[in-house]
Protein backbone atom coordinates (compact mmCIF):
# COMPACT_ATOMS: atom_id res chain seq x y z
CA UNK A 1 0.00 0.00 0.00
CA UNK A 2 1.51 3.06 -0.95
CA UNK A 3 1.20 6.46 1.57
CA UNK A 4 2.90 9.96 1.18
CA UNK A 5 3.71 11.13 5.00
CA UNK A 6 4.87 9.39 8.11
CA UNK A 7 0.72 10.42 9.01
CA UNK A 8 -0.50 9.37 5.69
CA UNK A 9 0.79 5.14 6.41
CA UNK A 10 -0.59 5.87 9.93
CA UNK A 11 -3.59 6.56 9.00
CA UNK A 12 -3.65 3.64 6.33
CA UNK A 13 -2.51 0.87 9.17
CA UNK A 14 1.26 0.95 8.21
CA UNK A 15 3.79 0.32 10.36
CA UNK A 16 6.91 2.09 8.65
CA UNK A 17 10.61 1.60 9.18
CA UNK A 18 10.75 4.43 10.78
CA UNK A 19 7.90 4.21 13.34
CA UNK A 20 9.13 0.60 14.09
CA UNK A 21 13.17 2.43 15.04
CA UNK A 22 11.42 5.45 17.02
CA UNK A 23 9.00 2.24 18.57
CA UNK A 24 12.65 0.58 19.63
CA UNK A 25 14.16 3.25 20.96
CA UNK A 26 11.10 5.06 23.49
CA UNK A 27 10.17 1.23 24.32
CA UNK A 28 6.73 1.77 22.81
CA UNK A 29 4.33 -0.64 21.24
CA UNK A 30 4.42 -0.15 17.84
CA UNK A 31 0.78 0.11 17.00
CA UNK A 32 0.51 2.31 20.26
CA UNK A 33 2.68 4.51 18.48
CA UNK A 34 1.05 4.90 15.26
CA UNK A 35 -2.42 5.52 16.76
CA UNK A 36 -0.67 8.57 18.20
CA UNK A 37 0.66 9.79 14.73
CA UNK A 38 -2.29 8.90 13.34
CA UNK A 39 -3.93 11.44 15.63
CA UNK A 40 -0.96 14.02 15.28
CA UNK A 41 0.04 13.64 18.89
CA UNK A 42 3.49 12.12 18.11
CA UNK A 43 5.70 13.25 14.73
CA UNK A 44 8.35 11.62 13.19
CA UNK A 45 10.26 14.12 10.78
CA UNK A 46 11.46 12.02 7.74
CA UNK A 47 12.09 14.11 4.82
CA UNK A 48 12.17 11.19 2.11
CA UNK A 49 15.89 12.58 0.57
CA UNK A 50 17.25 12.78 3.83
CA UNK A 51 20.25 9.88 3.80
CA UNK A 52 21.64 8.17 6.84
CA UNK A 53 18.44 10.36 9.03
CA UNK A 54 18.49 8.14 12.48
CA UNK A 55 14.53 8.47 12.95
CA UNK A 56 13.00 10.34 16.18
CA UNK A 57 9.91 10.50 16.96
CA UNK A 58 8.64 14.07 19.16
CA UNK A 59 5.15 13.76 21.50
CA UNK A 60 4.28 14.58 24.68
CA UNK A 61 4.39 10.96 25.71
CA UNK A 62 8.09 10.37 24.41
CA UNK A 63 11.47 11.09 25.80
CA UNK A 64 11.86 14.92 25.65
CA UNK A 65 14.12 15.71 22.63
CA UNK A 66 16.48 18.55 22.04
CA UNK A 67 17.14 21.01 19.10
CA UNK A 68 20.38 22.48 18.60
CA UNK A 69 20.55 25.75 16.36
CA UNK A 70 23.65 26.86 14.50
CA UNK A 71 24.60 28.28 11.22
CA UNK A 72 26.79 30.93 9.68
CA UNK A 73 26.03 34.88 9.88
CA UNK A 74 27.80 37.48 8.06
CA UNK A 75 30.02 37.83 10.75
CA UNK A 76 31.15 34.41 11.36
CA UNK A 77 30.54 32.35 8.20
CA UNK A 78 33.49 29.63 8.70
CA UNK A 79 31.69 25.91 7.57
CA UNK A 80 34.36 23.86 9.17
CA UNK A 81 33.42 25.58 12.49
CA UNK A 82 29.92 25.32 11.95
CA UNK A 83 30.25 21.17 11.44
CA UNK A 84 32.48 20.78 14.13
CA UNK A 85 29.03 22.29 16.07
CA UNK A 86 26.95 19.87 14.27
CA UNK A 87 29.48 16.67 15.24
CA UNK A 88 29.88 18.09 19.16
CA UNK A 89 25.75 17.86 19.24
CA UNK A 90 25.18 14.67 17.85
CA UNK A 91 27.96 13.24 19.82
CA UNK A 92 26.00 14.57 23.25
CA UNK A 93 22.74 13.35 21.92
CA UNK A 94 21.08 16.08 20.41
CA UNK A 95 18.27 14.54 17.79
CA UNK A 96 18.06 17.77 15.84
CA UNK A 97 20.26 20.14 14.26
CA UNK A 98 18.37 23.12 12.81
CA UNK A 99 20.70 25.11 10.57
CA UNK A 100 20.24 29.05 10.34
CA UNK A 101 22.61 29.86 8.55
CA UNK A 102 21.74 33.61 7.26
CA UNK A 103 25.07 34.43 4.88
CA UNK A 104 27.13 32.51 2.38
CA UNK A 105 26.61 29.31 0.08
CA UNK A 106 23.55 28.14 2.68
CA UNK A 107 22.94 25.31 -0.26
CA UNK A 108 26.07 23.83 -0.01
CA UNK A 109 26.06 23.60 3.93
CA UNK A 110 22.08 22.57 4.05
CA UNK A 111 22.98 19.70 1.79
CA UNK A 112 25.89 18.46 3.50
CA UNK A 113 23.90 18.26 6.49
CA UNK A 114 21.28 16.34 4.40
CA UNK A 115 24.16 13.84 2.94
CA UNK A 116 26.31 13.53 6.37
CA UNK A 117 24.11 13.75 9.33
CA UNK A 118 22.00 11.47 10.93
CA UNK A 119 20.24 13.94 13.16
CA UNK A 120 16.84 15.46 12.24
CA UNK A 121 17.44 18.88 10.61
CA UNK A 122 15.19 21.74 10.28
CA UNK A 123 15.43 25.27 8.66
CA UNK A 124 13.86 28.19 8.14
CA UNK A 125 13.43 29.07 4.70
CA UNK A 126 12.77 32.74 5.32
CA UNK A 127 16.20 33.09 6.13
CA UNK A 128 17.41 31.92 3.00
CA UNK A 129 14.93 33.55 0.85
CA UNK A 130 16.72 36.84 1.98
CA UNK A 131 20.21 35.00 1.49
CA UNK A 132 19.57 33.50 -2.28
CA UNK A 133 17.71 35.94 -4.08
CA UNK A 134 19.95 39.07 -2.39
CA UNK A 135 17.64 42.08 -3.31
CA UNK A 136 15.25 44.23 -1.59
CA UNK A 137 12.87 42.57 0.57
CA UNK A 138 9.72 43.99 -0.67
CA UNK A 139 10.85 43.02 -4.00
CA UNK A 140 10.93 39.10 -3.36
CA UNK A 141 7.70 38.04 -4.70
CA UNK A 142 5.21 35.66 -3.55
CA UNK A 143 6.39 33.17 -5.85
CA UNK A 144 9.94 33.41 -4.83
CA UNK A 145 8.80 32.74 -1.16
CA UNK A 146 7.36 29.77 -2.21
CA UNK A 147 10.26 28.67 -4.20
CA UNK A 148 12.64 28.20 -1.36
CA UNK A 149 10.31 26.32 0.60
CA UNK A 150 10.37 24.04 -2.61
CA UNK A 151 14.44 24.40 -2.79
CA UNK A 152 14.64 23.15 0.82
CA UNK A 153 12.36 20.12 0.50
CA UNK A 154 14.21 18.78 -2.27
CA UNK A 155 17.77 19.18 -0.16
CA UNK A 156 15.91 16.48 2.24
CA UNK A 157 15.01 18.57 5.11
CA UNK A 158 12.93 17.15 8.06
CA UNK A 159 11.01 19.74 9.69
CA UNK A 160 10.89 23.87 8.55
CA UNK A 161 9.74 26.67 10.75
CA UNK A 162 7.49 28.56 9.11
CA UNK A 163 5.86 31.53 10.03
CA UNK A 164 2.27 31.50 8.89
CA UNK A 165 -0.06 32.11 11.79
CA UNK A 166 1.38 35.69 11.33
CA UNK A 167 -1.48 37.36 8.72
CA UNK A 168 -2.90 40.87 7.99
CA UNK A 169 -5.30 40.18 11.17
CA UNK A 170 -2.88 39.27 13.66
CA UNK A 171 -0.34 41.72 12.61
CA UNK A 172 -2.70 44.23 13.67
CA UNK A 173 -3.64 43.35 16.30
CA UNK A 174 -0.18 43.28 17.78
CA UNK A 175 0.14 47.13 16.38
CA UNK A 176 -3.08 47.82 18.35
CA UNK A 177 -1.79 46.17 21.68
CA UNK A 178 1.96 47.40 22.04
CA UNK A 179 4.37 45.51 23.71
CA UNK A 180 7.74 46.65 25.05
CA UNK A 181 10.15 44.32 23.01
CA UNK A 182 7.78 44.03 20.15
CA UNK A 183 8.81 41.30 17.45
CA UNK A 184 11.92 39.38 18.38
CA UNK A 185 11.34 36.23 16.07
CA UNK A 186 13.95 36.96 13.24
CA UNK A 187 12.02 35.06 10.68
CA UNK A 188 8.60 36.78 12.04
CA UNK A 189 9.98 40.12 11.75
CA UNK A 190 11.13 39.81 7.95
CA UNK A 191 7.33 38.41 7.47
CA UNK A 192 5.55 41.79 8.89
CA UNK A 193 7.91 43.94 7.79
CA UNK A 194 7.60 42.50 3.90
CA UNK A 195 3.55 42.87 4.85
CA UNK A 196 3.94 45.94 6.03
CA UNK A 197 6.71 47.21 2.76
CA UNK A 198 4.35 45.21 -0.07
CA UNK A 199 0.90 45.70 1.30
CA UNK A 200 0.10 42.10 0.97
CA UNK A 201 -0.94 39.28 2.97
CA UNK A 202 1.41 36.88 3.96
CA UNK A 203 2.27 34.29 1.43
CA UNK A 204 2.67 31.66 3.65
CA UNK A 205 -1.14 31.54 5.10
CA UNK A 206 -2.26 33.21 2.16
CA UNK A 207 -1.27 29.97 -0.07
CA UNK A 208 -1.35 27.27 2.58
CA UNK A 209 -2.50 24.88 1.08
CA UNK A 210 0.73 25.38 -2.03
CA UNK A 211 2.91 24.68 1.20
CA UNK A 212 1.19 21.54 2.22
CA UNK A 213 1.33 19.94 -1.14
CA UNK A 214 5.47 20.75 -0.86
CA UNK A 215 5.19 19.47 2.69
CA UNK A 216 3.14 16.07 1.68
CA UNK A 217 5.14 15.52 -1.37
CA UNK A 218 8.26 15.22 0.49
CA UNK A 219 7.56 14.35 4.46
CA UNK A 220 8.23 17.54 5.63
CA UNK A 221 6.91 18.19 9.47
CA UNK A 222 5.55 21.92 9.40
CA UNK A 223 6.89 23.94 12.51
CA UNK A 224 4.14 26.19 12.83
CA UNK A 225 6.67 29.42 13.61
CA UNK A 226 5.79 31.59 16.82
CA UNK A 227 6.24 35.23 15.33
CA UNK A 228 5.06 36.71 18.26
CA UNK A 229 6.77 34.77 20.77
CA UNK A 230 7.48 37.29 23.97
CA UNK A 231 11.01 38.54 23.70
CA UNK A 232 10.52 39.63 27.24
CA UNK A 233 8.88 38.01 30.19
CA UNK A 234 6.31 41.36 30.56
CA UNK A 235 5.12 40.55 27.15
CA UNK A 236 4.33 36.69 28.03
CA UNK A 237 0.73 35.47 27.48
CA UNK A 238 -0.23 39.28 26.16
CA UNK A 239 -2.50 39.70 23.15
CA UNK A 240 -0.47 39.09 19.99
CA UNK A 241 0.61 35.87 21.46
CA UNK A 242 -2.26 34.35 22.22
CA UNK A 243 -4.12 35.66 18.88
CA UNK A 244 -1.57 33.77 16.71
CA UNK A 245 -1.57 30.34 18.56
CA UNK A 246 -5.22 30.69 17.61
CA UNK A 247 -4.46 31.24 14.42
CA UNK A 248 -1.65 28.00 14.58
CA UNK A 249 -4.78 25.98 16.08
CA UNK A 250 -6.63 26.30 12.62
CA UNK A 251 -3.71 25.99 10.60
CA UNK A 252 -2.45 22.70 12.78
CA UNK A 253 -5.95 21.07 11.35
CA UNK A 254 -5.64 22.42 8.10
CA UNK A 255 -2.18 20.90 7.73
CA UNK A 256 -3.90 17.24 9.33
CA UNK A 257 -6.25 17.46 6.80
CA UNK A 258 -3.16 16.67 3.71
CA UNK A 259 -1.74 14.17 5.63
CA UNK A 260 1.04 16.56 7.15
CA UNK A 261 2.88 16.20 10.28
CA UNK A 262 3.02 19.82 12.20
CA UNK A 263 4.83 20.66 15.47
CA UNK A 264 3.62 24.30 16.99
CA UNK A 265 6.28 26.40 18.28
CA UNK A 266 5.98 28.73 21.64
CA UNK A 267 7.66 30.89 23.81
CA UNK A 268 10.00 32.67 24.40
CA UNK A 269 10.34 34.20 27.78
CA UNK A 270 8.17 33.73 30.31
CA UNK A 271 7.86 33.86 33.99
CA UNK A 272 7.85 30.66 35.61
CA UNK A 273 3.75 30.91 36.88
CA UNK A 274 2.63 30.77 33.48
CA UNK A 275 4.50 27.90 32.45
CA UNK A 276 2.16 25.49 32.91
CA UNK A 277 -0.94 27.17 31.72
CA UNK A 278 0.71 28.33 28.85
CA UNK A 279 1.38 24.18 27.62
CA UNK A 280 -2.35 23.47 28.63
CA UNK A 281 -3.76 26.29 26.48
CA UNK A 282 -1.64 25.36 23.71
CA UNK A 283 -2.54 21.51 23.76
CA UNK A 284 -5.90 22.52 23.95
CA UNK A 285 -6.18 25.26 21.21
CA UNK A 286 -3.74 22.73 18.73
CA UNK A 287 -5.17 19.35 19.86
CA UNK A 288 -2.50 17.90 21.19
CA UNK A 289 0.07 18.65 18.71
CA UNK A 290 4.10 18.37 19.72
CA UNK A 291 4.69 21.67 21.26
CA UNK A 292 8.21 22.76 20.19
CA UNK A 293 9.52 25.59 22.92
CA UNK A 294 12.41 27.80 22.96
CA UNK A 295 13.40 27.77 26.57
CA UNK A 296 11.00 29.20 27.93
CA UNK A 297 13.68 32.00 29.12
CA UNK A 298 12.47 32.49 32.95
CA UNK A 299 14.12 35.97 33.89
CA UNK A 300 15.40 38.54 31.52
CA UNK A 301 18.51 39.73 33.49
CA UNK A 302 20.94 36.57 32.77
CA UNK A 303 22.89 37.51 29.51
CA UNK A 304 25.66 34.69 29.67
CA UNK A 305 23.87 32.16 31.63
CA UNK A 306 20.74 31.99 29.80
CA UNK A 307 21.39 28.27 29.30
CA UNK A 308 20.03 28.14 33.09
CA UNK A 309 17.41 30.21 32.67
CA UNK A 310 15.98 28.37 29.57
CA UNK A 311 16.92 25.25 31.36
CA UNK A 312 14.80 26.02 33.96
CA UNK A 313 11.76 27.05 32.12
CA UNK A 314 12.34 23.88 29.97
CA UNK A 315 12.07 21.78 32.45
CA UNK A 316 8.69 22.93 34.01
CA UNK A 317 7.29 23.26 29.81
CA UNK A 318 8.29 19.41 29.25
CA UNK A 319 6.48 18.39 32.34
CA UNK A 320 3.24 19.91 31.88
CA UNK A 321 3.12 19.18 27.93
CA UNK A 322 6.28 20.61 25.78
CA UNK A 323 7.35 18.10 23.55
CA UNK A 324 10.53 19.76 21.91
CA UNK A 325 13.25 22.07 23.46
CA UNK A 326 15.28 24.11 21.64
CA UNK A 327 18.47 24.38 23.45
CA UNK A 328 19.79 27.96 24.52
CA UNK A 329 23.62 28.52 25.16
CA UNK A 330 25.52 30.71 27.14
CA UNK A 331 25.85 33.12 24.62
CA UNK A 332 21.95 33.82 23.75
CA UNK A 333 21.42 37.63 22.68
CA UNK A 334 25.14 38.15 23.11
CA UNK A 335 26.96 36.65 19.77
CA UNK A 336 26.85 33.19 17.73
CA UNK A 337 28.08 30.55 19.89
CA UNK A 338 31.06 28.94 19.77
CA UNK A 339 31.82 25.00 19.79
CA UNK A 340 31.95 24.92 23.56
CA UNK A 341 28.85 27.36 24.24
CA UNK A 342 27.16 24.73 21.79
CA UNK A 343 27.90 21.91 24.72
CA UNK A 344 27.11 24.02 27.32
CA UNK A 345 23.65 24.75 25.93
CA UNK A 346 23.44 21.29 25.23
CA UNK A 347 23.54 19.64 28.08
CA UNK A 348 21.55 22.40 30.31
CA UNK A 349 18.51 21.31 28.08
CA UNK A 350 19.49 17.63 27.80
CA UNK A 351 19.45 18.22 32.15
CA UNK A 352 15.96 19.79 31.48
CA UNK A 353 14.70 17.08 29.41
CA UNK A 354 15.51 14.30 31.82
CA UNK A 355 14.25 16.13 34.78
CA UNK A 356 11.02 16.51 32.92
CA UNK A 357 11.02 12.84 31.78
CA UNK A 358 11.15 11.51 35.33
CA UNK A 359 8.51 13.85 36.58
CA UNK A 360 6.13 12.89 33.90
CA UNK A 361 7.53 9.43 34.06
CA UNK A 362 8.72 8.11 31.07
CA UNK A 363 9.63 4.20 30.56
CA UNK A 364 13.34 3.85 31.82
CA UNK A 365 13.53 7.94 32.38
CA UNK A 366 14.64 7.15 36.34
CA UNK A 367 17.05 4.48 35.36
CA UNK A 368 19.84 6.55 34.61
CA UNK A 369 19.40 8.19 37.85
CA UNK A 370 19.30 4.72 40.20
CA UNK A 371 22.51 3.68 38.58
CA UNK A 372 24.31 6.94 39.46
CA UNK A 373 22.92 6.31 43.58
CA UNK A 374 24.52 3.40 43.32
CA UNK A 375 27.68 4.13 41.87
CA UNK A 376 27.87 7.28 44.52
CA UNK A 377 26.83 4.41 47.68
CA UNK A 378 29.21 2.27 46.73
CA UNK A 379 32.21 5.15 46.08
CA UNK A 380 32.25 3.80 42.40
CA UNK A 381 34.05 6.86 40.47
CA UNK A 382 34.65 5.21 37.57
CA UNK A 383 30.91 4.43 37.21
CA UNK A 384 30.17 7.72 38.13
CA UNK A 385 31.82 9.48 35.22
CA UNK A 386 30.60 6.43 32.87
CA UNK A 387 26.62 7.55 33.77
CA UNK A 388 27.35 11.25 34.17
CA UNK A 389 25.87 13.69 31.82
CA UNK A 390 28.86 15.14 30.67
CA UNK A 391 31.45 12.58 32.03
CA UNK A 392 34.68 14.64 30.75
CA UNK A 393 33.66 16.96 32.77
CA UNK A 394 33.29 15.19 36.03
CA UNK A 395 36.13 13.27 35.44
CA UNK A 396 38.34 16.46 35.04
CA UNK A 397 36.93 18.31 38.20
CA UNK A 398 38.12 15.23 40.29
CA UNK A 399 41.22 15.04 38.46
CA UNK A 400 41.69 19.32 39.45
CA UNK A 401 41.59 18.54 43.12
CA UNK A 402 42.93 15.24 44.08
CA UNK A 403 41.97 13.58 47.51
CA UNK A 404 44.33 12.54 50.10
CA UNK A 405 42.00 8.80 50.14
CA UNK A 406 40.79 7.37 46.86
CA UNK A 407 37.72 6.52 48.73
CA UNK A 408 36.85 10.49 49.61
CA UNK A 409 36.62 13.90 47.93
CA UNK A 410 38.40 17.48 48.72
CA UNK A 411 34.67 18.26 49.70
CA UNK A 412 34.49 16.14 53.23
CA UNK A 413 37.55 14.04 53.19
CA UNK A 414 37.38 11.64 55.85
CA UNK A 415 34.00 12.99 57.33
CA UNK A 416 32.03 11.61 54.07
CA UNK A 417 29.14 10.72 55.18
CA UNK A 418 28.70 8.00 52.36
CA UNK A 419 31.75 6.57 53.15
CA UNK A 420 31.38 6.00 57.13
CA UNK A 421 27.98 4.88 56.70
CA UNK A 422 29.36 2.21 54.54
CA UNK A 423 32.16 1.34 57.20
CA UNK A 424 29.70 1.39 60.16
CA UNK A 425 27.23 -0.90 57.99
CA UNK A 426 29.66 -3.12 57.78
CA UNK A 427 30.82 -3.50 60.98
CA UNK A 428 34.04 -1.54 60.25
CA UNK A 429 35.74 1.23 62.87
CA UNK A 430 35.12 5.01 61.45
CA UNK A 431 38.93 6.38 61.36
CA UNK A 432 38.06 10.22 60.97
CA UNK A 433 40.38 11.44 62.50
CA UNK A 434 43.04 8.76 62.28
Amino acid sequence: MNYTTQMDAARKGIITEPMKAVSEYEKMDVEELRELVAKGQIVIPANKNHTGLKPYGIGKTLKTKINVNLGTSKDCLDLDVEMQKVQAAVDMGAEAIMDLSSFGDTQKFRRKLTSECSAILGTVPIYDAVVYYNKALKDITSDEWMDVVKMHAEDGVDFMTIHCGINRATAERFKKNPRLMNIVSRGGSIIFAWMELTGNENPFYERYDELLDICEEYDVTISLGDACRPGCIEDAGDISQISELIALGELTQRAWDHNVQVMIEGPGHMPLNQIRANMEIEQTICKGAPFYVLGPLVTDIAPGYDHITSAIGGAIAATYGASFLCYVTPAEHLRLPTVEDVKEGIIASKIAAHAADIAKGVPGAIDWDHEMALARRDLDWEKQFEVAIDPEKARRYRAESTPEREDTCTMCGKMCAVRNINKILSGENVDIMD
